[in-house]
């Protein structure tokens, strides 16, 4: 197994804020050329595949920055400084149509919950606390906006992967800050949730019980990896 990379010295506190239209040209910057990721922009989830290859770039861009200008926030932007240094695109589960395409990714539920979906940091300030810092804003934007549950989708695998694999997340950031696994359809990509409401769903209550009980939860199966 190849040695874990170090991780790199923490990023000075962070201010983290809403990716409103006064804001579109910050994301720009952080995106780069490339749109974050081969002209993707964030548009993978929210359009068909044939519209998502047809913008690559320049379109997908023009789409972002439309939805955007109608007052949609399609997620938050972290500063370091003056300097935006990371991405969470975080909007209730709707706004996703391709999750509900999605064999692995379909709904658990009808509960109306956020998603998080993606991520992206700038290469000077990844493994540096930055993408743990957007999950936690990211949860209480959710919570602020009435969400009852945030739901995720990381990578879960023992491999040693490169970041552009991970723009989901890995699932050992999210296991530290308390997101439970509410289905697994794949052997590394759960679904993972995180309860905002006082309330906790019964699936999670029953694997609350089963962690005291020292039985395994019924959700994940005895053979998935855990971690990275």
């Amino acid at each position: 197994m190849p040695p874990a990379r170090a991780p790199r010295p923490p990023a000075a506190k962070l201010e983290i804020h809403p990716a409103t239209p006064a804001r579109f040209a910050d994301l720009e910057r952080l995106f780069g050329p490339r749109g974050a990721c081969a002209g993707c922009w964030c548009m993978w989830w929210r359009v068909p595949r044939a519209e998502f290859e047809a913008g690559k770039g320049e379109g997908n861009r023009r789409a972002l920055a439309a939805y955007v200008a109608a007052g949609r926030v399609a997620g938050l932007l972290a500063y370091d400084g003056a300097v935006p240094v990371g991405w969470v695109a975080v909007e209730p589960r709707a706004a996703y149509p391709r999750l509900a395409r999605s064999r692995n990714l379909a709904p658990v539920d009808a509960r109306p919950v956020w998603s998080i979906t993606c991520f992206f940091v700038a290469r000077s300030h990844r493994r540096r606390g930055v993408t743990r810092a957007l999950v936690e804003a990211a949860a209480a934007h959710a919570r602020a906006h009435g969400a009852p549950a945030i739901e995720a989708y990381p990578v879960d695998s023992s491999a040693r992967l490169g970041d552009a694999f991970l723009y989901t997340g890995a699932a050992s950031t999210f296991e530290a800050l308390g997101f439970e696994e509410v289905a697994r359809r794949s052997p590394t990509r759960p679904v993972v949730r995180l309860e905002l409401s006082a309330r906790r769903a019964p699936a999670a209550r029953d694997r609350a019980r089963a962690r005291s009980t020292g039985r395994s939860s019924p959700t994940r199966p005895s053979g998935a990896r855990r971690g990275r």
